[in-house]
């Protein structure tokens, strides 16, 4: 009968149920760009410095001090290489210093790294503009980003004199030359970072074998927890080591999608509440017009909670509709997009100047298939039932006399 009932006015049908379409399509592409845009996020603000995962000592997140370091790095750096069968590990030493040209000075993070395996976990060695990058482990060499070098007025090729403190505690200096100059668009990393190969920072900084942590990139977001789970497994003999994965390394990152998310809801609670007054509207229409009919019903004994249940019938049918084909569409053009990639004015050169993909891609999944067109069923429902509630307090005899 609730089917019957909904082609009694074929084109007001249609219409309500194409506005449900129409929303059930948007959400489901918006959505699932929306979990898309911030897995590439994630992914192009880890890969930039600090990894999907990290190995440190245990503490060293929370006060990054010289002394709290790994012992025999490289060798480890090795062995989890070897474990996991990918080559996406790289170790690092961090230390502070006092960096001087012949003209000016000023304070930095200098990084140790490993120049063979450093470009496969970090970005900066792709967004060289000047000079090369590290080509031995124990070369007297320092890359330096773009605001720094015009701070300091030097260029490829000129001498930087550092000086800090080694791990021991130990005066530290030495002389590095500029190799290479980067511009990662981000001016704290391009003013207040360097990069030295790792065998010279360890002379340097008196660290003999040691390190600070060990980066390690995982093939996608979904494979990190079973990952660290096998790094951790990995290093159970080894005391006071950690395994940090990005939501600990970053947190602010995960607050910053977490609020673009609630405020992106806005926009969709918008769509959803006019698609939900739409509904309302056509049920309320339709029940107004069989005021007489229902009125018949209700003198031949039908319960005015059957009638109520008949309208939010109909409502559910009518909403079902629009979430299937709605749901298909979205799929449909949400897959296509997913594999050819979606891409707006002005980005592929922003991409360009920061290494990063040209292209955004949709991500498809349950969640993002079904959380809008879910949330547009459920407000349909409750739209219905202020009408199916109008069907308590009408009179059989006033209903029939209504024209």
């Amino acid at each position: 009968m609730a089917w019957r009932n909904l082609w009694r006015h074929k084109r007001r049908t249609w219409l309500t149920v194409g506005a449900m379409v129409f929303s059930n399509l948007i959400l489901v592409f918006s959505i699932s760009l929306q979990f898309g845009s911030y897995r590439m996020m994630i992914d192009n603000t880890l890969k930039s410095y600090t990894g999907h995962m990290q190995i440190q000592r245990e503490g060293y997140n929370d006060e990054p001090k010289m002394r709290s370091s790994i012992d025999a790095i490289i060798p480890l750096a090795n062995e989890v290489r070897k474990q996991l069968g990918s080559d996406t590990v790289a170790a690092r030493g961090v230390a502070f210093a006092m960096t001087s040209s012949e003209e000016r000075s000023y304070g930095l993070q200098i990084v140790g790294v490993e120049p063979e395996y450093e470009p496969k976990v970090s970005t900066l060695p792709g967004l060289i503009n000047k000079g090369r990058y590290f080509e031995d482990i124990n070369a007297e060499e320092i890359m330096i980003g773009s605001v720094l070098a015009r701070n300091l007025r030097v260029g490829v090729g000129d001498e930087l004199t550092l000086l800090g403190s080694g791990h021991d505690g130990s005066f530290a200096a030495g002389i590095a030359i500029v190799c290479g100059i980067f511009e990662s668009g981000i001016t704290e990393i391009d003013r207040n970072m360097a990069q030295l190969p790792i065998g010279y920072f360890q002379n340097l900084f008196g660290m003999d074998d040691r390190g600070h942590n060990i980066v390690i990139n995982a093939a996608g977001l979904s494979q990190i927890p079973a990952l660290q789970q096998t790094i951790m497994n990995m290093l159970s003999g080894r005391d006071r080591l950690v395994v940090l994965d990005w939501e600990q390394l970053q947190p602010g990152l995960k607050q910053a999608i977490q609020a673009d998310f609630t405020s992106a809801w806005f926009m969709y609670g918008v769509l959803i509440v006019l698609v939900a007054f739409s509904v309302l509207n056509t049920q309320l229409m339709s029940v107004l017009e069989r005021t007489r009919e229902f009125g018949v019903m209700m003198a031949l004994g039908v319960k005015p909670a059957r009638l109520g249940s008949l309208v939010i019938t109909e409502t559910a049918v009518m909403s079902g509709l629009g979430l299937a084909i709605g749901a298909v569409l979205g799929i449909a053009m949400t897959w296509y997009l997913s594999i050819v990639g979606f891409s707006y004015p002005g980005m592929e050169q922003m991409a360009e100047r920061f290494n990063l993909p040209d292209r955004m891609y949709p991500s498809l999944s349950l969640l993002s298939i079904m959380l809008g067109p879910s949330i547009v069923f459920l407000f349909s429902l409750l739209a219905s039932i202020y009408p199916a509630i109008r069907l308590f307090f009408l009179q059989p005899v006033a209903a029939m006399r209504a024209v």
